[in-house]
C-alpha cells in the first residue's frame, strides 16, 4: 500500500485491501460456501428472481474468487466475472481451471466496466454496494451494459446499523477483554473502517436508499427480497456463537430491478 503518494485514492485502497485478503478470502464463511444447505439457498434465489440460465450472458461484478459466479454458472448462465484485483482475478481463474468451468474473466472498475452497452441479460454482484464512491454512477453504468428487458441482482445490507448482538459483543469485549471472534486481524479490521468512512454509503445503508438511486438510474419493477434465512441460517451454523447470531439478526437483503424493453 503507498498511501503517502498523494495520487493513491480510496478506489486504490480500496482495491489493494481486497487484494491483500485474496489468498485467505475462500477460508471465511460468507464468503466461499461450505455446505450444501447454503449452496441451495443461492440457488433457490437466483432462480426467484432470474429464472434458469440457459446460456444467458451474465456479468458478475466484483466476482472476487468467483463463488457467486460459479453459482451463476452452476444456473446455467454464460458468465463473465469482473475484478479490479489481479490477486482476487488470479483465485477465481484457478479455481474455475479446477472445476473445469468455461467462465471468462476480466479485470475491470465495477463503476467503469468498459463492457460493451446492451450486452448482458444479467449483472449480479454481492456484498459490492456498499463499497462503491459514486453509486449513483455506476447503476447508471450497469443499466447501460444491460439489454433491454436486462435485470440486476443486488446482494448486500445494512451492516452500518447497530444490532442488539454488536451491543453484547462490545460488553463482551470490555468484561473479558478479548474482542469478538473475526476473520481480520485488528489491523486489517482497522483499514476496513478507515475505507468505510470514505465510500458514499459510509454510515448506513438501507434497502430503500440502494431502490432510490436504481430508479434514479433508470430501473423499474424494483423488488426488495428479504427473504433469505435459508442461506443466513446455513452461514451461522459454521460461525463462532456470537458472529453467528450476527449473521440472522443483520438486516440483509437482495434488490432485482429490470431495464425497461
Amino acid at each position: 500500500m503507498n498511501s503517502m503518494n498523494t495520487n493513491y485514492s480510496i478506489r486504490d485502497e480500496i482495491r489493494d485491501f481486497w487484494s491483500e485478503r485474496a489468498d485467505s478470502f475462500d477460508q471465511s464463511v460468507g464468503h466461499e460456501i461450505f455446505s450444501e444447505e447454503e449452496r441451495k439457498g443461492w440457488q433457490r434465489l437466483i432462480r426467484k428472481h432470474l429464472g434458469e440460465g440457459q446460456g444467458r450472458p451474465l456479468l458478475d461484478l466484483a466476482c472476487g474468487t468467483a463463488v457467486i459466479s460459479h453459482l451463476m454458472h452452476d444456473v446455467g448462465f454464460k458468465v463473465t466475472g469482473l475484478d479490479w484485483s489481479d490477486a482476487m482475478l488470479a483465485q477465481a481463474r484457478a479455481k474455475a481451471k479446477k472445476r473445469g468451468t468455461d467462465i471468462r474473466f476480466v479485470s475491470g472498475d465495477a463503476e467503469n466496466t468498459m463492457e460493451p452497452r446492451d450486452s448482458y441479460d444479467a449483472i449480479t454482484n454481492r456484498h459490492l454496494v456498499w463499497t462503491l464512491v459514486d453509486p449513483a454512477s455506476a447503476f447508471k453504468e450497469w443499466f447501460s451494459v444491460l439489454k433491454p428487458g436486462g435485470r440486476v441482482l443486488i446482494v448486500d445490507g445494512n451492516m452500518g446499523r447497530e444490532t442488539w448482538v454488536k451491543g453484547l459483543q462490545k460488553f463482551w469485549t470490555k468484561l473479558t477483554g478479548r474482542p469478538a471472534a473475526s476473520h481480520m486481524s485488528p489491523e486489517m479490521m482497522a483499514r476496513h473502517q478507515k475505507i468505510r468512512s470514505r465510500v458514499h454509503f459510509s454510515k448506513q445503508m438501507p434497502a430503500e436508499a440502494i431502490v432510490d438511486l436504481l430508479r434514479e438510474a433508470g430501473f423499474v419493477d424494483i423488488v426488495v427480497d428479504r427473504k433469505l434465512g435459508d442461506i443466513h441460517w446455513a452461514q451461522a451454523r459454521k460461525m463462532p456463537f456470537l458472529r453467528g447470531l450476527e449473521r440472522l439478526v443483520q438486516e440483509r437483503f437482495a434488490i432485482c430491478a429490470r431495464k425497461p424493453g
